[in-house]
């Protein structure tokens, strides 16, 4: 398989009818430096390269954005209602995250320590898994992906250098292969 294309990425991505709803959706709560990432992108595209069902192991929708004026949790919980709200009858589970205030709790959720962000782009960055840092902007369209989209398409799952964590890469990375099976684990 040859390296999807930015634009042939958006095609594949936007097949998934929730995702394409999530974008036009997302764009009119203009949430700051907000980004579809995750999950739902790169597994719709890994299901329609193994010919299953376009949403088959989807566990959810994760949304990124950024806002530094506000880090407290009451403040990014009004944006999950928000969202929650505007997305409601999709009938999905959404993860909602303000990427300004993870660096908050990710020690005490996961161990370790975690740097303060400067953008959502910064959390797509840090992603476990080096294939699976994508996100689109929600009010450009615009794809965002920092190591590129190959990996991604021929299914290589490499620890991201960036947040080398061996056994929650491990751990991610089997659950991945345990859906997909054809996907490959680089250690």
């Amino acid at each position: 398989m040859t390296c999807l294309t930015e634009a042939e990425f958006l095609h594949a991505v936007r097949k998934n009818s929730v995702n394409a709803e999530l974008l036009v959706r997302l764009r009119s709560l203009d949430l700051p430096d907000c980004h579809l990432t995750a999950g739902c992108l790169f597994q719709t595209v890994w299901n329609q390269l193994c010919g299953r069902d376009i949403q088959s192991g989807i566990k959810d929708y994760d949304v990124f954005y950024y806002d530094d004026a506000d880090t407290s949790w009451e403040a990014e919980d009004q944006v999950i209602r928000r969202v929650s709200a505007a997305v409601s009858d999709l009938a999905i589970t959404v993860e909602v995250r303000n990427q300004a205030r993870v660096h908050l709790w990710y020690p005490d959720r996961f161990g370790g320590t975690y740097p303060k962000l400067r953008s959502a782009r910064d959390g797509i960055d840090r992603y476990l898994v080096s294939c699976t840092c994508v996100g689109i902007e929600t009010q450009s369209g615009i794809v965002y992906a920092p190591n590129g989209l190959e990996e991604l398409t021929t299914g290589v799952l490499r620890m991201n250098p960036i947040n080398a964590r061996p056994d929650l890469f491990r751990m991610k990375a089997e659950s991945y292969k345990a859906r997909w099976p054809w996907l490959r684990v680089l250690h």
